[in-house]
C-alpha cells in the first residue's frame, strides 16, 4: 500500500490526539538534549523513533513499521512556533 493510500485510510485526528498524549510522556528523556531534532511515535505501540529530520524519523520508523502512519512531532517546540517558523519560511 502506499503512503498516500495509508494517509487516505488513517484517523488523522485520533494519531494527533494520542501522538501528542505519548509524547507529553516521554518528552523528558529527549527535552532538552535533542532540541530540534524529530521523533516519530506509533500510537498503537508507543515505540519512537529519533531522526535529525522528519524524514529520517519516519524512514526509520517505516523499517519496523511499514504499513503504519506516525505521530511526528519537533522535540522542544510548540507546534504554534512550528506554524510560525513555516510561515516566515514562506515570505
Amino acid at each position: 500500500m502506499s503512503n498516500e493510500d495509508l494517509i487516505k485510510q488513517a484517523d488523522i485526528q485520533k494519531i494527533a490526539e494520542e501522538g501528542s498524549k505519548i509524547y507529553e510522556k516521554i518528552k523528558s528523556k529527549y527535552e532538552p538534549d535533542n532540541k530540534g531534532r524529530f521523533l516519530a511515535i506509533n500510537i498503537d505501540t508507543e515505540e519512537h523513533f529519533l531522526g535529525d529530520t522528519s524524514s529520517e524519523a519516519v524512514e526509520l520508523a517505516k523499517k519496523s513499521h511499514p504499513d503504519k502512519v506516525f505521530y511526528v512531532v519537533r522535540i522542544g517546540y510548540s507546534s504554534t512556533e512550528i506554524l510560525a517558523n513555516l510561515e516566515q519560511e514562506k515570505v
